[in-house]
């Protein structure tokens, strides 16, 4: 593969120590337990015939069958994945490669300049932002445990999620779950769309 492109950011990897060296210390409550639950199979809907978004692929909706699954009830945090690279020694790709890509908005004032994706500017390739240090060096402080990791790749997810003794969901088994038996509706509660103020189901960006 070519070291650089015209469209992606190129990459260098880091040097020094590895940050496996350097494993951030969670203590107190049980942060690091994920809980399963148990999805029921059945015929499910995948996609929708109302794309929000058509150039995503998201329709159209069609049917499929499948069988009962389990299913971590929530993203998997950071004290969790601590306990997986802990007991594994893992080191993530972003880690490897040496940057990742962060959301402008939530970078510290005094970042340096950094590139930009090209069809999504408000994404900055970061120099040293990996699960430990979200938005670059100096940012382990405001790591939460209870937080969703982030930063991780496919390849990341599946060495965690064959630790963890599973595998990932395919895309129509979260999407099943995600919709909770409601059918077609375009959110997992129904049809009433979030807002900045009176409804804020879920955790959205707002600004």
């Amino acid at each position: 593969m070519p070291s650089k492109t015209c469209c992606t950011p190129s990459r260098t990897k880091p040097s020094g120590t590895s940050p496996a060296d350097e494993i951030p210390t969670f203590t107190g409550g049980d942060d690091s337990v994920q809980r399963a639950v148990d999805i029921p199979g059945g015929v499910g809907l995948i996609g929708t015939d109302q794309p929000y978004f058509p150039t995503d692929g998201e329709g159209p909706l069609r049917q499929k069958k499948r069988a009962s699954f389990r299913m971590d009830a929530t993203t998997v945090t950071n004290a969790r994945f601590q306990t997986f690279v802990a007991d594994t020694g893992y080191v993530t790709e972003a880690e490897k490669l040496g940057d990742s890509l962060v959301f402008q908005g939530l970078l510290p004032k005094g970042t340096p300049p950094s590139q930009a994706v090209a069809d999504a500017p408000w994404w900055r390739m970061i120099s040293g932002a990996n699960w430990r240090e979200t938005m670059g060096p100096g940012s382990a402080d405001r790591l939460t445990p209870d937080h969703p990791v982030v930063h991780v790749s496919w390849n990341d997810a599946t060495a965690y999620a064959a630790w963890a003794g599973g595998r990932l969901p395919t895309e129509a088994e979260w999407e099943h779950a995600a919709r909770g038996g409601l059918g077609d509706v375009p959110f997992p509660w129904g049809d009433q769309e979030p807002d900045d103020d009176s409804f804020q189901p879920c955790n959205i960006w707002q600004g």
